[in-house]
């Protein structure tokens, strides 16, 4: 694109709409005389707006569009801060994004890999580091960081001054952290987590060269030297937060004397009433000790605090006691967050322990989240109005933390997700469906993916669904679902698959475009053709797996099915089927194809048109070999319900080599032996297949099958074997494989199969239906016996051998006989065991 960067005006069919320059263009924007819009007339300020709410990669695309643009996007303004969490950050990227970051200020990053490529940004004037060094699924082998890699990043920005990373791991020592001490001796702010021992030549380098150190964060470390930290007397803030090893006659003796500090976290550690008695009426400073999840100070009497200090734990009301800090200002103490942020006049000293406390408390009720069973008094009385408040924080990590403590109220039981009614009731009551859709609609990418998993999961209570449809969730999760970002995708079609699972739903979604946006989901994240089979699944799996998901409970819907069926839906699962190889979608996918075969019109079914489908069958006799018992179920119901739609089916599944596949799994799956002799009998007397000669081991293995198993295959199987002997080499193959007795010898010995009033063979999860007596036996003789004995035709009857080289075998008899039972649509939650 050139300068006059230019846009084409909405069209409507073949005709172009002429907008008004002001109306419609909006301010500062013009037509040409071409009727389209000039984007080079965009203000630069407007551009740079553009511009601040993209990730770093779709900030270098439209930079990339023409010279001005180009211009705009090396705007020092747009590269103070750098989010890499969602990506994966490689030396070459962070080198090709180094000539932006000159002025870059705040770094967010996730893993070990982008730990060592952060040195080849050259951000040398960075000001805060934040990285996460969790593992995910797909960093099992990383290696962990090492004090030789952290001694560099310290080395290059020696104008840090807030850095928080961890969990280490214990690979790093205190010589690391006394090379940050040297290297970084503007730090204010230090949070560093799971390290063995931090010992006194650690601490006391940062007491002396960290003069403006006012925060430490050393949590769920092994050991801390007490005696040291007394010497960082410029500390504010201190969190020791699971710390295993402490000392704390030491920690009464010597924390004390710390003369700022206003701010105490001892979370998770065995600290007593008396030595939390002793800290708060001796130190001056102290306002505020947190301390959750403490046993023995939970079980101790003694766990006063004096009057004008705070004890922040389980046992204590919190929002009650933190509006005594600014009580000049409250007048609800629900309110105490909202008002303080909210207040004209700003108090330091108030300010400093509000984001202190903010910042604690999402910590630690996120370390606490995952074991809301063991809480549940807590979060009712008021575990639950705490992280709502927190997502009003105006700190970012702040607001994901809240998010993520939301989203465990789910419970994941046989991974499926169950949410406690009562916890359900206190996120309504305050109001949690519309804050969390007000981050999610944010154009932050982490919050955007927090929040959405958040009310995905507490969709799962029938209430909190209910309300996020009245509150238009169904058009921003489809919204979301449109996302580049992996993560937000994922989260917003596990949203749409939960919401699904109710009628009532299912039709709004439909109604609001969903079905056409599930299948634009599976054709942007469906891996390529080429893929190598049994490779490491995608990134994109998840998002495929939810995507069918939620396009399989739809097709349950009668009406709605034809939806599905119409567009290009069966295009995108049957390109699932044979580019996929994750069990996980291959299932949805199958239970896709099944759902939408059980539905019969006047005018047609919908099996007919995935039966028409290029690839359909193939896909789902490939299916049916899978190791995966649900995939093999699927995919074996869809091929029962496309083999009776039509003859041409029926051809389509026996050329597809269907009867190899059904029969194996006759004679192989007990669970599936019912259904797959049954499509077996309905091959036999198909058109087509009755006078085939039917190899593939086929006949040997329904000999096998009539042997050993129960009343219904048995007859199942015979039924298939009569109609198969009305061909000669077929009855010969018969008796030739019956090893050393004929196949009607044991089918005499099955006494069940005499009584006449033996069923006919129907699909599990349908009722049984009384059908009308079938003599099996007599007719599976006459025409083993016969055809061997007179080749020309059959008996007349079962009292009566004629023989007539005239009479054919009438190939409608047994037909006429049989009857669709018809594998039902099945309607599944998603899955959220990977997701939680």
């Amino acid at each position: 694109m050139g300068q006059s960067v230019c846009g084409k005006v909405a069209k409507t069919g073949n005709d172009k709409v002429v907008l008004s320059s002001h109306l419609e263009t909006g301010e500062g924007l013009s037509l040409n005389h071409e009727g389209l819009v000039d984007w080079s007339r965009l203000p630069n300020d407007t551009v740079i707006h553009l511009f601040s709410m993209l990730n770093h990669r779709d900030r270098a695309n439209l930079a990339s569009t023409c010279q001005a643009w180009r211009k705009i996007g090396m705007s020092p303004c747009l590269w103070q801060s750098l989010d890499l969490r969602a990506h994966k950050c490689e030396a070459s990227t962070a080198s090709s994004l180094a000539s932006r970051c000159e002025n870059l200020e705040k770094l967010r990053f996730h893993g070990h890999e982008t730990a060592d490529a952060i040195l080849n940004l050259k951000a040398r004037g960075l000001r805060e580091i934040s990285g996460d060094l969790s593992r995910n699924s797909t960093d099992n082998l990383c290696r962990n960081i090492t004090d030789s890699t952290l001694t560099l990043i310290a080395a290059q920005h020696a104008a840090l001054e807030i850095l928080q990373l961890g969990p280490f791991r214990y690979s790093i020592s205190s010589n690391a952290i006394i090379a940050i001490a040297i290297s970084c001796p503007n730090l204010r702010k230090l949070r560093l987590s799971v390290i063995r021992d931090i010992d006194g030549h650690a601490i006391n380098a940062l007491a002396k060269h960290c003069l403006s150190l006012i925060e430490i964060a050393f949590v769920d470390c092994q050991y801390i030297d007490e005696v040291a930290v007394s010497n960082i007397v410029s500390l504010r803030f201190l969190s020791v937060a699971g710390t295993t090893r402490m000392d704390w006659g030491l920690v009464s003796q010597h924390w004390t004397k710390l003369p700022n500090l206003k701010g105490l976290d001892v979370s998770r550690t065995n600290i007593t009433g008396s030595v939390v008695s002793m800290l708060l009426s001796s130190s001056e400073s102290l306002k505020v000790l947190c301390a959750f999840h403490c046993p023995a100070l939970e079980e101790d009497d003694d766990r006063g605090s004096p009057r004008g200090k705070l004890i922040i734990a389980f046992f204590t009301d919190i929002l009650k006691n933190l509006s005594s800090l600014v009580e000049e200002i409250t007048t609800k103490e629900s309110n105490v967050f909202s008002d303080w942020r909210n207040m004209k006049k700003k108090y330091k000293n108030v300010d400093e322990v509000m984001t202190w406390v903010e910042w604690i408390l999402s910590y630690s009720l996120l370390c606490i989240a995952d074991y809301p069973q063991s809480f549940d008094n807590f979060w009712l009385s008021q575990g639950v109005a705490l992280p709502l408040n927190l997502l009003q924080s105006s700190q970012e990590d702040v607001q994901e933390r809240a998010a993520t403590v939301l989203s465990t109220f789910a419970d994941i039981v046989n991974e499926n997700a169950r949410v406690d009614g009562r916890m359900a009731e206190a996120v309504l009551h305050g109001g949690g469906v519309r804050l969390l859709f007000s981050l999610a609609r944010s154009w932050r990418e982490g919050l955007q993916s927090k929040a959405t998993k958040a009310i995905t999961n507490l969709s799962a209570n029938a209430d909190v669904a209910k309300a996020v449809v009245e509150e238009g969730g169904i058009g921003t999760l489809l919204h979301l679902a449109r996302s580049m970002y992996r993560s937000v995708a994922e989260e917003a079609a596990r949203g749409l698959w939960n919401l699904s699972v109710t009628e009532e739903h299912k039709h709004a979604i439909a109604a609001a475009g969903g079905v056409e946006a599930l299948v634009g989901l599976i054709f942007k994240w469906l891996p390529s053709g080429d893929r190598v089979p049994f490779q490491k699944k995608t990134s994109g799996d998840r998002v495929l797996e939810c995507a069918a998901g939620a396009l399989a409970n739809i097709a349950t819907d009668d009406k709605l099915s034809m939806e599905v069926a119409g567009l290009v839906c069966v295009c995108a699962l049957v390109m699932l089927a044979q580019n996929c190889e994750s069990d996980r979608v291959l299932e949805q996918t199958a239970r896709a194809f099944a759902n939408l075969t059980s539905h019969t019109y006047d005018n047609g079914t919908q099996a007919a048109v995935v039966g028409q489908e290029e690839g359909a069958v193939q896909a789902l006799v490939r299916l049916t070999y899978s190791d995966h018992e649900g995939v093999r179920n699927e995919a074996v119901g869809a091929l029962w319900n496309l083999l009776f739609d039509d003859e041409r089916n029926t051809e389509a599944i026996a050329a597809a080599g269907g009867v190899e596949a059904l029969v194996s799994i006759a004679s192989e799956d007990e669970d599936l032996e019912e259904i797959a002799a049954g499509a077996s009998w309905r091959l036999a007397v198909s058109e087509m297949m009755t006078l085939r000669d039917w190899g593939y081991g086929g006949i040997q293995r329904a000999n096998f099958r009539v042997r050993g198993y129960g009343q219904i295959v048995h007859e199942t199987v015979a039924g298939a074997l009569w109609i198969l002997a009305l061909n000669l080499g077929n009855a010969l193959r018969i008796l030739m494989e019956g090893e050393s007795q004929p196949s009607f010898m044991w089918l005499q010995c099955a006494g069940e199969l005499h009584n006449p009033n033996t069923p006919m063979p129907f699909n599990k999860g349908t009722s049984q239906q009384k059908q009308e007596p079938k003599p099996l036996i007599p007719s599976l003789l006459r025409a083993l016996c016969f055809q061997s004995l007179v080749p020309s035709g059959l008996p007349s009857s079962d009292n009566e051998i004629i023989g007539t080289e005239s009479w054919h075998a009438p190939k409608s008899v047994f037909r006429n006989q049989v009857h669709h039972y018809q594998w039902p649509a099945r309607t599944a939650p998603c899955s959220t065991s990977s997701a939680c």
